[in-house]
């Protein structure tokens, strides 16, 4: 099991995402990555970010926790999504360390018409309008690519 730190960063009602290609389909992924052994899910997510996207972050609070699974390929994936503000820097992509195409900011609305990974764009609007009730939000219908 994976556990992926990521962060919505949000400013002028559009969130930053990262634009990659897999399986020829476009797909945005929120800002986040991978645990390095020890590592707390604040510190991964700032260092990730600053090592991408060459931004230093606050993260702010927990949005929401969400589970992926596929069963072909076995994969499962717990994503936590925490809110997030740029403190310092541009995002520019650091090709040594994203094979991210290209940075995107894209509208709220948006998000329900593009593949997102992890897909929580229901559960944003919710989150943003005040009416998300439980912080877990339980398994993800999310597309393999």
């Amino acid at each position: 099991m994976k556990i992926r730190p990521a962060v919505a960063i949000i400013e002028n009602k559009k969130i930053l995402t990262m634009h990659y290609k897999y399986g020829g389909q476009d797909v945005y992924n929120l800002p986040g990555g991978n645990l390095e052994f020890g590592e707390l899910l604040t510190l991964a997510l700032s260092r990730e970010l600053e090592e991408e996207l060459g931004i230093k972050v606050d993260v702010g609070e927990l949005m929401m926790v969400g589970e992926v699974h596929f069963t072909e390929p076995q994969k499962q994936t717990i994503h936590f999504i925490f809110e997030g503000k740029v403190l310092e820097g541009t995002p520019t992509l650091n090709p040594a360390h994203t094979s991210a195409l290209a940075i995107r900011w894209l509208r709220i609305e948006e998000l329900a018409t593009v593949n997102l990974y992890p897909n929580i764009s229901k559960k944003l609007k919710e989150y943003l309008s005040g009416n998300l009730s439980d912080k877990y939000v339980g398994k993800l219908d999310q597309n393999w690519f």
